[in-house]
Parts: C-alpha cells; structure tokens; sequence
C-alpha cells in the first residue's frame, strides 16, 4: 500500500510538471504566433519546420500540406524573402527538406530563394542551426502553432528573435496522437534549455544572402 502511494504521489508530480511545462512555453511564445498575414512582421528569412510529405497509410500528410501553403503565402506577400526548409534527411529513402523544395519550385519560388538544412532531426536542432549555422539573428517559424510556440521557446532561450506564421491546422481527430505527443515534446524541450542541450550535427557555416 506505501509503496502504491508513492508511486501515486510520483505520478503527481510528473504530471504536474507537464502541465506547467506547457503553460511556461505557452505564456513564453503569447503574442509571437500570428493567424493574419496581415499582422505577421516581415522576415529576411521564414524557417519551415520539416515534415514527411506522405502519411504511414499512404496519405499526403496535412502538417505538411499546411506549412508548404503557409511558406509560399508568406514569401508571395513579401513578408519573407528567403526560405530555409529544416528536416531529416537521415535515410536515403526519406528527405524531407528536399521534398519541400521541390513543391515550393512547382508553385513557383525560384531555387535561389530556398535553402536547405538537412540536420533538422529535431526542433531544438532546426532553430539552433538557424542561428549557429546559418548566421540568422531573427526569423520566421513557419508551422502549426502548437509546433511553432515551442519553436519560440526554444529560439529565445538561444538569443535568437523569431516570430512565427501559424499554419492551418489539423482536425482534432486528425491530430490527436500529435498533440498527447506534444505535451511530453515541450517538457523534454524545458529540460533541453535547463541542461543547454545542442544540435547533434553543426558543421560548416552556410551564407544566406
């Protein structure tokens, strides 16, 4: 029976944690994720966070069909100039940055606008190369906005300034499994910026001119 409480209390206190892991990133990321084009600064730079375009069942994925509309709206209003696209690329099989760039040159961003990170295995990673690799100061997160705020949150505690562009997001059913996996992706985000976690991979520096 102790030991049951125990366990009971610990669980308490994990879920505890959770929880106010993910209000700290939310309250951190209040007034820096934007709906309407029309409030949304403009950017040297919009950062896509990476995505597979092709579901488990064979489905265009609509996180990614979402962030790849976004991308365009934002650079075809002017509200971004370049486009860095972050992903993992870590099979021969499986190249998310690439394939962004491909559907952004079908609707018509010229090549030289698109750059490509493809050590973007994670979300601390993507921003953190944004900064140490690609030399950017401030930027555009381009993704749904529960992605985006905990991009934020990790883009302010690198010293890096970034606002972000949220994309449409998905249907409740859809997303489900997404978002449970959310609440435990921004405590393991808090505990990154505790213990000042970095990319697995830097590398050279690319220019983005």
């Amino acid at each position: 029976m102790k030991r049951l409480t125990q366990l009971f209390k610990l669980g308490c206190i994990l879920l505890l944690a959770v929880i106010l892991c993910n209000f700290l990133i939310s309250y951190k990321a209040k007034n820096k994720t934007f709906d309407n084009i029309k409030n949304l600064p403009t950017n040297k730079v919009g950062l896509i966070l990476g995505a597979g375009k092709i579901t488990s069942n064979g489905y265009v994925n609509l996180y990614y069909k979402y962030r790849l509309e976004a991308a365009y709206l934002l650079w075809k209003n002017n509200k971004i100039d370049k486009i860095l696209i972050s992903g993992d690329n870590s099979r021969k099989d499986y190249d998310e940055p690439s394939t962004f760039k491909s559907d952004l040159i079908q609707l018509g961003v010229p090549e030289t606008d698109i750059y490509l990170d493809y050590a973007g295995f994670r979300t601390l990673d993507s921003v953190v190369r944004a900064k140490k690799i690609f030399g950017l100061e401030s930027m555009t997160i381009i993704s749904q906005k529960f992605h985006n705020e905990r991009a934020i949150y990790l883009a302010e505690n690198f010293n890096l300034n970034a606002t972000a562009f949220n994309a449409k997001d998905v249907s409740k059913r859809y997303g489900f499994k997404t978002k449970i996996r959310e609440y435990l992706a921004r405590t393991k985000a808090v505990i990154d910026v505790i213990i000042n976690k970095q990319p697995k991979y830097l590398g050279p520096k690319v220019e983005i001119s």
